[in-house]
C-alpha cells in the first residue's frame, strides 16, 4: 500500500486529509506569506498514533511536519517548497486536559490543547498557567512549547521554557519518551525537555506535557500612560520594581503608529487617552491580596513618575471592563496590522537598559534603506524584548522589486544593531524559515556545530521539519 493508504488504515479516513480544499488551512500560515504542498495532513487522536505515523513516515522516507494551531510568524509550521512534500501532523485532536494537581501546581494536557483552554482549567482550580498571547484562542500547547513562547507575563513569570516540568515526546525514530515529571528538583543527568522546548519540532513531536501552575491572582490594578520617551519609560520601569517588586506583572510598550493602525483597523478598540502621544505603556499589578492595596500603590508610583516629568498623560482602569479594553488593544497589534499592510515583523531582544538606544539606532538603519519609512513598535519592555516593525501599506510592498531580498535586508539591518548591543534577533517567534540565514550568520560556529551534531543524534535522516531552525552546514571546498 501507499503511505496515504497505510495512513488511512491507521488512523481512519476522516483522519486523513487529502483533498485541496481539505488542506489548505495547513499548508499557508495565516498571515498568507508561506505555503507549500503536502503528502496529506494527518490529525492522530493519542500518543500511540503519533508514534505509529511517524514509524509510517520513516518506513517510506517522507519528511515529517508537527503543526499545532499554525500561529506562528516565522513559516516554521508549514511546508516549504522544496525537497519532498511533508505529511503533516496536526495534533488538534489531542486536547486532553488529563490532571490538574492544585497542591503541586501542576497540569498534564495533551499537546493540542488551545493555551486559553488550559488557563481555564487552571483558573478553574485556582491555579493561572501565565504564558499569555493574542493567539491564545487559537495557539497549541505543543507549538508554544515547540517555539518556547513568551507573551507578555515573562517580565513575572518567565517565557514557556520556564514553566515547562515535563515532555511527553515521540522521537524521530517513531519511540515515545515519557518525560511527564512534576518535579521542581530532579538533579538525575540531563534535562532532556530542554532538547525539545523551541526546537520547532526539529527533534520530535510534543505529545504532551506537565506545566508549571501559579497562584491565581485575585486583584489587579491597571494603567495606561503616555511616557515622554522610550528612556522615560525605562525610568518608569525602574519605579515600579523598586515599589512592587513581584506584582508587576506587565509592561507593555507601542508607538503611536501602533495604536493608530490598531484604533483605525478595529474601530471597538479605542484609545484610553485623549490623545495619540508618540507612547503609550500598559501597566498591570496583580497579586492575591486586596485591591484597593494595589490600586495605591500604582497610583502612589505613578504621582512620583510626575513628579519627575516622565509623563504626558494617563489613565487607571476602574473595572474589569476598561481593563479588558486595554489588554484587548495589546492583544490586537498582529490582527490589525495584518489588516493594514506588510509588516517586516522583528523579534529583538536586548539588555532592558539598552532598549531606548536599540530603537533608535534601528530606526536610523532602516531610514537609510528607505527614507522616511513608518516605524512600528511592540516592546515587552520588562524583559528587553522588541517587535520593532518596518511598515509599508499593500500598495507600497507591491511596487518593491524585490520584496523578498528587500525583506532579507531591512530585517538584517534590525538584527545587526541588536547584535552590535548584545542581543539576539529571535526573543520569543522562534526561527523558522524566516531566521535561518540569521541563525547562519549570527550564531557561533561552535554553537551551530553543537546543534548539528544533536540534530544528526537524533534525527539522522532528516526526516523532522527539515530546513527549520538549524541551517545546513556550509558545503566544503571543491579540489
Amino acid at each position: 500500500m501507499t503511505l496515504i493508504e497505510q495512513l488511512t488504515v491507521l488512523l481512519g479516513a476522516g483522519a486523513v486529509l487529502t483533498a485541496e480544499d481539505d488542506v489548505a488551512g495547513f499548508t499557508e500560515d495565516w498571515r498568507g506569506r508561506y505555503r507549500g504542498p503536502a503528502a496529506c495532513v494527518v490529525m492522530p487522536s493519542s500518543t500511540a498514533q503519533v508514534a505509529a505515523v511517524v514509524r509510517l513516515c520513516v518506513e517510506h522516507g517522507v519528511p515529517v511536519l508537527p503543526q499545532g494551531g499554525n500561529t506562528s510568524l516565522c513559516g516554521g509550521a508549514v511546508p516549504g517548497t522544496d525537497g519532498v512534500a511533508p505529511v503533516i501532523v496536526n495534533l488538534a485532536r489531542m486536547r486532553r486536559v488529563r490532571t490538574v494537581d492544585a497542591a503541586n501546581n501542576s497540569i498534564e494536557v495533551e499537546a493540542g490543547c488551545v493555551l486559553a483552554a488550559v488557563q481555564e482549567a487552571a483558573a478553574a482550580q485556582g491555579r493561572l498557567y501565565p504564558i499569555s498571547l493574542g493567539a491564545e484562542g487559537s495557539c497549541q500547547i505543543g507549538g508554544t512549547i515547540a517555539t518556547n513562547a513568551g507573551g507578555t507575563g515573562v517580565l513575572r513569570y518567565g517565557n514557556t521554557r520556564d514553566n515547562v516540568l515535563g515532555l511527553e515526546v515521540v522521537l524521530p525514530d517513531g519511540t515515545v519518551w515519557d518525560g511527564l515529571y512534576t518535579l521542581r528538583k530532579n538533579n538525575t543527568g540531563l534535562d532532556l525537555k530542554h532538547l525539545f522546548i523551541g526546537a520547532e519540532g526539529t527533534m520530535g513531536i510534543v505529545t504532551a506535557a506537565t506545566l508549571k501552575l501559579h497562584p491565581l491572582p485575585t486583584s489587579h490594578a491597571i494603567a495606561w500612560v503616555a511616557p515622554r520617551s522610550p528612556a522615560a519609560a525605562l525610568q518608569l520601569l525602574g519605579l515600579f520594581q523598586s515599589a512592587c517588586g513581584a506584582s508587576l506583572s506587565a509592561f507593555e510598550m507601542i508607538d503611536a503608529n501602533q495604536l493608530r493602525i490598531v484604533t483605525e483597523q478595529l474601530p471597538s478598540r479605542r484609545n484610553p487617552l485623549s490623545a495619540l502621544h508618540p507612547w503609550h505603556v500598559l501597566i498591570e499589578l496583580s497579586d492575591t491580596g486586596a485591591e484597593d492595596a494595589l490600586q495605591t500603590i500604582l497610583e502612589q508610583v505613578l504621582t512620583q513618575a510626575a513628579e519627575q516629568d516622565l509623563l504626558l498623560d494617563g489613565v487607571l482602569a476602574t473595572s474589569g471592563a476598561q481593563r479588558a479594553a486595554m489588554w484587548e488593544i495589546r492583544h490586537s497589534v498582529s490582527e490589525a496590522n495584518k489588516k493594514a499592510g506588510v509588516g517586516l515583523t522583528t523579534d529583538s531582544a536586548v539588555p532592558v537598559s539598552s532598549v531606548p538606544a536599540f530603537i533608535d539606532r534601528a530606526t536610523a538603519a532602516v531610514h537609510a534603506i528607505v527614507p522616511g519609512l513608518p516605524i512600528v513598535i511592540v516592546a515587552h519592555l520588562g524583559d528587553g524584548n522588541v517587535h520593532f516593525i518596518p511598515f509599508f501599506t499593500y500598495a507600497e510592498w507591491e511596487a518593491v522589486a524585490d520584496p523578498e531580498a528587500m525583506a532579507q535586508r531591512i530585517r538584517h539591518s534590525v538584527n545587526d544593531v541588536a547584535h552590535s548591543l548584545h542581543g539576539t534577533f529571535s526573543a520569543e517567534h522562534g526561527v523558522g524559515r524566516t531566521l535561518l540565514n540569521e541563525m547562519a550568520h549570527y550564531k557561533s560556529p561552535v554553537e551551530l556545530g553543537l546543534m548539528r551534531r544533536m540534530k544528526q543524534a537524533i534525527d539522522p535522516q532528516n526526516l523532522f521539519n527539515p530546513g527549520r531552525l538549524v541551517p545546513d552546514a556550509p558545503s566544503a571546498p571543491a579540489h
